[in-house]
């Protein structure tokens, strides 16, 4: 990734530089805000940190930010008076705690990576998926992920993905061939159907995975328990492998936006027996 520090602090400028760029990253600095901006106006990041103090609110950085770049980048506040919660508010991605820790920097540059990915894949137009049988295309999600998108950084809002596809695609092409693939990506998206809440939105965002998208959850643990709910129900049905030579691996996966942190993802194994194995 192109990665941003806008930072007048150079020792934690330091310590991000010869961690990202052990990494394989490439990174630009700046000590000035400002003239960050104009240079935001001009080059495309991935992601950018930056330390909004001496100033009390980060938003009028983060927007500035917003306005001033082509892309979305994740942008990654630098604070120790500010937490969580702050960032997500200002608009920002996340926060990473003054002084800086290496481990907590891993974890961060990890859902940013994943975040990054995400919003290319799910915005690629060279492929899409149309809707039906109550499952909307992927270009129809992509405006829903984008509106999540925005209104994160308008209104701190979080919304979560949970992401419902088959792991091993490729291997059951290759060893059992387009059609036993197509059948158990079919047979997925009916169980999906047949699962979901009326007020549940499923997409399908590739050939063999779908997404469904919790928007302003009414408690804390509720896209976790939704995700749990789906890994379970899916746990029950024993139909979709065709062969005996392979099995069918789903992975339910939760993403949490804006953040981009994976929450949780079980993978559960069908065979042609109606065995069925799940772990995480």
């Amino acid at each position: 990734m192109k990665i941003f520090v806008i930072d007048r602090d150079t020792l934690s400028t330091q310590l991000i530089r010869s961690k990202l760029e052990a990494m394989g990253h490439t990174l630009e600095e700046e000590i000035i805000k400002s003239n960050a901006l104009e240079r935001l106006e001009k080059e495309q990041f991935d992601t950018i940190f930056f330390d909004p103090a001496p100033l009390n609110n980060a938003r009028p950085i983060v927007l500035g930010i917003r306005r001033a770049v082509r892309n979305y980048p994740y942008i990654i506040l630098m604070s120790q008076d500010l937490d969580q919660e702050d960032a997500i508010r200002s608009g920002a991605n996340d926060i990473l705690a003054k002084p800086l820790d290496a481990a907590k920097l891993d974890g961060i540059i990890r859902n940013s990576e994943r975040m990054i990915r995400l919003i290319r894949r799910i915005g690629d137009e060279n492929e899409d998926f149309p809707s039906a049988g109550g499952v909307i295309s992927k270009s129809a999600f992509n405006q829903l992920f984008l509106s999540s998108l925005d209104r994160a950084d308008r209104y701190g809002e979080r919304s979560f993905l949970v992401f419902i596809g088959i792991k091993n695609y490729k291997e059951l092409v290759e060893m059992d061939g387009p059609h036993a693939a197509s059948y158990a990506a079919a047979k997925l998206s009916q169980y999906l159907v047949r699962l979901r809440r009326q007020s549940d939105i499923i997409a399908q965002t590739g050939k063999s995975e779908y997404c469904l998208m919790l928007q302003r959850p009414q408690y804390e643990t509720e896209p976790m328990e939704a995700a749990n709910r789906f890994a379970e129900a899916l746990g029950q049905f024993n139909d979709i492998a065709t062969s005996d030579n392979s099995t069918v691996d789903i992975h339910v996966t939760l993403i949490d936006i804006p953040i981009g942190t994976k929450h949780v993802e079980h993978i559960i194994k069908y065979d042609k027996q109606g065995a069925v194995r799940v772990q995480g």
